[in-house]
């Protein structure tokens, strides 16, 4: 019989049972042994004179301590720039978040914290936004990060450079499900904890302790100020305002879950409690941060019962014609669309060359080729083939395949779009979840809108899941059938990297060997470029 004393109960409290026994974790494999700085460092929030400082530190009792952060120009701490000082506890599992201010713009510096005793973090490096005119700003950026898949090897790349100002993830920083639930046991690389799929507030601390752990993830966040923000995974699988797919009556309140899961996210990640924020890169770029998940957005859309109609095609078109372009549909609630369109144009009339707007998934419009079902693994189940059927029954109506990102909210795309346009902005879309690498030519009413660069995952399996065919063959089918899609891979993993000038913007999207072995290998795979003021890639 496993007996636990107090002391071990506040700790699993916000610990979990087992949550150090994976690897990566500290060599006892218990938790009543974590003591200290267990999960390095990390910075994020980047302004051009602060910077919120993020660590976790366990002590040798139950009470309450405080942590000083210092912030230095060198590495030896010999002059100290600034400092802040918090009280953590159990009640926000030993984090904490130290927003330092009177930093100057444009600047590389080194942190640490202090704690109890006099004990000494690792040391981060982080740097401050730019301010006035700005030559070049670089920033990788991430997405679909499923540590179970393999190893976090484009996190180990992004960390051996030298050029980067900037991380930025899109979501999906971990995923909700059990063990063996996604990916399958059979395709698990490597475990995670908890075993169970998240549903309390503890789940969601553990989950995180667990990725946190991981040595390329701490690396690239020790390296360079991270701005983040959620998708759906860091909750549930689809999840709305009101429920998830991946969330079930027995499961208890949505509410309840929801908040749990915003609660770690919010201790865990070096992220402010603001859910949309701007960000001024100098005179070069405003760089707005969305929530497009769980605040405001409506239910999506699902079509599979229209094809148990009597006449699916004609209850295709009457979808098209109605529910699907309801205007009540959001993603971003009106709240959020007001602060963003008034946002495009103030940043437009600062002077600033782009707007860059990172979204939780893809705006392009994407419709399913007839010639995918060719594409398809003879051995594959029958819900993949269904998928591929339906989503070519769709596309012959004019509607997209995927209903969770914008594809299911036309309207909201089309007002954001036609906000983009009237605001005179050289608008960079960026996005993630669809764990596969995509660049678009957005277009509205028959006028460029701007372009979207979107991101490839970490490590989840992508389109390539089912698919045997080249994916040459499959990239130049969905290019073809797609007139906003100019590239797509469907096959690597990895991350981009984005270059922002006041003439032109281009992108890289990196691709790692494997993610089934741990290496720092990556090679750029392809290059897209927009010119300012033309709104389409060159």
């Amino acid at each position: 019989m496993f007996r636990i004393d107090r002391r071990s109960l506040l700790m699993t409290g916000t610990l979990g049972i087992g949550a150090y026994a994976v690897p990566g974790f500290a060599q006892s494999g218990s938790v009543a042994n974590l003591r200290g700085f267990t999960h390095n460092v990390a910075s994020g929030e980047p302004a051009s004179d602060s910077m919120l400082l993020w660590t976790r530190f366990v002590p040798d009792d139950e009470k309450p301590i405080h942590l000083t952060a210092e912030v230095s120009t060198t590495p030896d701490f010999v002059t100290i720039v600034t400092k802040g000082v918090a009280i953590t506890g159990p009640w926000r599992d030993w984090t904490t978040k130290i927003t330092v201010s009177g930093l100057a713009p444009g600047t590389s510096y080194f942190y640490r914290f202090i704690g109890p005793g006099g004990a000494v973090s690792p040391v981060g490096r982080t740097k401050t936004l730019p301010e006035g005119p700005t030559a070049s700003f670089k920033a990788a950026i991430f997405s679909c990060s499923n540590m179970p898949f393999g190893f976090f090897n484009a996190y180990a790349h992004a960390a051996t450079r030298d050029d980067l100002d900037l991380a930025i993830h899109l979501g999906d920083y971990f995923y909700e499900y059990k063990t063996g639930g996604y990916p399958p046991l059979k395709d698990q690389v490597r475990p995670t904890e908890p075993a169970g799929e998240l549903i309390r507030l503890i789940d969601y601390r553990i989950r995180y302790a667990s990725y946190r752990a991981d040595p390329d993830l701490q690396a690239i966040h020790a390296r360079v100020p991270w701005i983040v923000q959620w998708d759906d995974h860091e909750t549930a699988n689809d999840s709305w305002e009101g429920g998830a797919e991946n969330h079930q009556p027995d499961e208890g309140d949505w509410s309840s879950r929801r908040n749990a899961a915003l609660q770690a996210y919010r201790e865990w990640m070096p992220v402010s409690d603001e859910p949309w924020k701007t960000y001024e890169i100098g005179t070069l770029a405003t760089l707005f941060r969305t929530e497009t998940r769980d605040l405001a957005r409506t239910e999506q859309p699902d079509i599979a019962p229209l094809f148990r109609e009597k006449d699916p095609a004609a209850a295709l078109k009457a979808f098209r014609d109605g529910a699907w372009m309801d205007p009540a549909a959001t993603m971003m609630g009106t709240q959020q669309a007001n602060w963003l369109f008034h946002e495009l144009r103030r940043s437009v009339k600062a002077g600033q060359k782009w707007q860059v707007v990172g979204f939780g998934t893809i705006m392009g419009k994407t419709v399913m080729p007839e010639a995918a079902l060719g594409w398809l693994d003879p051995n594959a189940g029958e819900r993949a083939k269904n998928y591929l059927l339906a989503g070519i029954q769709a596309a012959k109506v004019g509607l997209p395949f995927n209903y969770d990102n914008w594809g299911g909210y036309p309207a909201e795309r089309e007002r954001f779009l036609k906000a983009a346009q009237g605001a005179g902005a050289n608008l960079v879309v960026i996005s993630g979840d669809s764990h596969n690498g995509w660049a678009y030519d957005l277009g509205q009413d028959g006028k460029p809108a701007g372009v979207e660069f979107a991101g490839h995952s970490v490590t989840s399996n992508g389109y390539e899941g089912s698919i045997k065919t080249d994916p040459k063959v499959v990239a130049a089918g969905l290019v073809a059938a797609n007139p906003e899609l100019k590239w797509c891979d469907t096959s690597r993993r990895g991350y981009m990297a984005l270059t922002i000038t006041p003439t032109k913007v281009s992108n890289d999207w990196l691709f790692v060997d494997s993610v089934k072995t741990r290496s720092a290998n990556a090679v750029v795979g392809h290059t897209a470029t927009i010119a300012r003021g033309r709104n389409v890639m060159a």
